[in-house]
């Protein structure tokens, strides 16, 4: 594991661990996200416990993870995932010194290396704090109430439309098809109806 020893190597390994610890917060529970932090952070943890640190750099990433949390639960959140990103590229360059507390890092892999974190950072965590805001294009309580027309018999079971889809449908009295009919409420994905008198025919 001498290889892990190489500050470059570290560097690399400990951004990657980071940048999967902030993408499991943004979407938790797939697994992947937190078990590979985990592998990449205790690889980092090996480098850090035998290479020369700064512990200020240290603190820095730490402190990247506060902005970044609150900035995937706040509205206007760029400024606070700017901060974070900044926090976590400027701790992760200087975690590794050399005796004359010049980073030990190459300057060209760190550079190139922040950019392209940085860049997808920015992007990803947006695109997934976005998606996460949007609602469903099928909110089924919205049903609750809506008129439709039965396209076969329904009681113990059947099929309606509704809102332009097809669903499956029950009712507590037999509709015949083709028959106007209003949700009454729903169960799971299976819509409880009744006949619309109201609608003329």
């Amino acid at each position: 594991m001498d290889f892990l020893l190489d500050p470059n190597v570290a560097y690399l390994i400990l951004l990657t661990g980071v940048l999967l610890v902030m993408m499991a917060i943004v979407t938790p529970g797939t697994g992947l996200f937190e078990v590979g932090a985990f592998f990449c952070l205790l690889l980092a943890g090996y480098a850090v416990y035998n290479l020369s640190f700064s512990w200020w750099a240290l603190i820095l990433l730490a402190l990247s993870i506060v902005p970044f949390v609150y900035a995937i639960q706040k509205p206007k959140r760029e400024p606070f995932l700017g901060l974070a990103i900044l926090l976590l590229v400027a701790g992760s360059v200087f975690l590794f010194a050399l005796e004359n507390g010049q980073p030990a890092v190459n300057p060209v892999l760190a550079i190139v290396a922040s950019v392209l974190v940085a860049g997808f950072l920015w992007i990803a965590v947006r695109k997934a704090v976005q998606a996460a805001g949007v609602r469903p294009v099928h909110d089924l309580g919205e049903l609750v109430g809506q008129m439709g027309e039965s396209r076969t018999k329904v009681h113990d079971d059947g099929s309606v439309q509704v809102a332009g889809e097809l669903w499956s449908a029950r009712s507590d009295e037999p509709i015949s098809a083709g028959s106007h009919i209003r949700v009454v409420r729903r169960e799971g994905f299976i819509l409880v109806v009744e006949k619309d008198n109201s609608a003329k025919t």
